[in-house]
């Protein structure tokens, strides 16, 4: 009975380490060593030209990287182009994508395939990408885990309740988050990345024009800052227009976001309840006084956040068109 029971025992032990070994833990930053050994050298050389043509390449790239993640995992689901307009991309929260953080992953995957044919993952290049844009921003420069396979599955069903919506408060944040396994520190870091980038007015017509029955304008703003919104996004403007969502430094990845969010100038309620929750204060704080501390907390939140979901081994597929199923 004593030798069944050990048995038993080792062979639940076999079964927890060889789950552990699945997922995040075969993440190697070599990974490509011995098979593509030039794969970051060329994807960052396809960034810089694509950052030289156009800005918008960063926060795109960044952003595509985030609402990848946190639907089905970092496996390029989000890349999957359908004749039906109903993978991933297609969602109501994904249709602000900005097309040049796509161009920015299919023109890398397509130079690392004349190199390289079949070996490198479309989710893997999404993530040198994102890190090699925040660099060419001014941000700083961390190294990243490979071996992520890409996904199998793009469905615009499955977006619904996986991104943070711009009202989130800060209970709303960090239940999201938690499910892909961020702290609130993580959450409050990645939060930083909306230093870059623009947003179309609808997302935050409400704090401008209908906050409350008791007042129009959401009282966490920066009056002067409300007036300068509402000078930029009158009511009943183009939907096509888009402001930066950092009035300071729009086009430098740097810790000014919090700064803002300390003068009330945060764009969406989920950026100013970092601020105005006594919880998260004190990170805002020092976020805002501290650059080095928020490089260290966004490298770190980066790193976890490429983690989730991820396929690895015999899962997934290494696509040949990022666009498309094999």
């Amino acid at each position: 009975m004593v030798v069944a029971q050990s048995r038993s025992i080792l062979y639940l032990m076999m079964v927890v380490i060889a789950f552990s070994g699945q997922g995040k833990s075969q993440l190697v930053e070599n990974f490509y060593a011995a098979t593509c050994p030039m794969v970051e050298a060329i994807v960052k050389q396809t960034v810089n030209t694509k950052v030289s043509q156009t800005f918008t390449t960063i926060p795109a790239t960044l952003r595509l990287f985030f609402h990848d993640c946190m639907v089905e995992g970092c496996d390029a689901s989000v890349m999957i182009a359908s004749p039906n307009q109903d993978a991933e991309k297609d969602a109501p929260d994904n249709l602000s994508l900005a097309g040049d953080g796509f161009d920015t992953v299919i023109k890398a995957k397509q130079a690392v395939e004349s190199v390289c044919p079949g070996v490198v993952s479309c989710a893997d290049i999404l993530t040198i990408a994102a890190r090699d844009v925040v660099a060419s921003a001014g941000g700083p420069l961390f190294n990243v885990q490979l071996g992520r396979r890409d996904g199998l599955i793009s469905k615009a069903s499955r977006v619904t309740g996986n991104l943070p919506d711009p009202t989130f408060n800060l209970v709303q944040l960090n239940t999201m988050f938690a499910k892909n396994n961020l702290t609130e520190l993580d959450m409050i870091a990645l939060s930083g990345a909306h230093t870059l980038g623009n947003s179309h007015c609808n997302r935050f017509a409400n704090r401008l024009y209908s906050f409350s029955p008791n007042s129009a304008v959401d009282p966490s703003l920066n009056p002067a800052y409300a007036q300068q919104l509402m000078a930029a996004c009158p009511k009943n403007v183009d939907p096509d227009i888009a402001i930066s969502m950092d009035p300071q430094t729009p086009n430098t990845f740097d810790n000014v976001y919090y700064q803002n969010l300390v003068s009330g100038k945060g764009l969406f309620t989920s950026d100013q309840v970092l601020f105005t929750d006594s919880g998260s204060q004190p990170m805002v704080n020092d976020f805002a006084n501290n650059p080095a501390d928020f490089n260290a907390a966004f490298i770190t939140a980066m790193r976890k956040l490429g983690q989730t979901g991820v396929k690895t081994g015999n899962q997934g597929e290494i696509r040949r068109d990022c666009t498309s199923f094999n």
